[in-house]
């Protein structure tokens, strides 16, 4: 199980538009990564739309927003459209919850994962973890808190 001060478990994957984005990629900037089980579920419009709303708060802590799920790009393509989102939302897709079984946050039995947080420092430490389950909303706060503890 990763801990606080690991190196966060780098990974590509297609973002909405197909485009591959890296973690290692992101380096000098901190990144909120969020696992969340599928788009148009109810908990997962709220956090992302919230995320939306908040987006010069991120960008103001030197934060990118990257927003993984089992969805395939289309389905994460219109989602994004539909709920006027401004996170990079990425296809875990295929092989399915590869990544999110990095990060200890994919459950076999559903075939999604849970709704897992990393945050991640601009050296690709992580500095703040919080796993909930699928029915249980994060709080945004939380981010911001564990935002806090990256190095400037």
């Amino acid at each position: 199980m990763l801990q606080v001060g690991d190196v966060a478990p780098d990974f590509e994957l297609l973002d909405e538009e197909g485009k591959p984005t890296r973690l290692s990629g992101l380096r000098g900037r901190n990144v909120v990564l969020l696992f969340f089980p599928a788009a148009f579920s109810p908990i997962c419009t709220q956090e992302l739309k919230q995320i939306a709303a908040r987006d010069a708060d991120y960008d103001r802590q030197n934060a990118r927003v990257l927003a993984v799920s089992v969805d395939n790009k289309w389905s994460l393509k219109a989602f994004k459209r539909d709920q006027a989102l401004t996170a990079t939302l990425l296809s875990d897709f295929h092989p399915k919850g590869n990544v999110a079984q990095k990060y200890g946050v994919f459950m076999g039995e559903t075939g999604y994962a849970k709704r897992g947080t990393f945050v991640i420092d601009k050296d690709g430490v992580i500095r703040g973890i919080s796993v909930k389950e699928p029915k249980e909303p994060r709080s945004e706060e939380d981010y911001f808190n564990q935002l806090r503890n990256c190095p400037r």
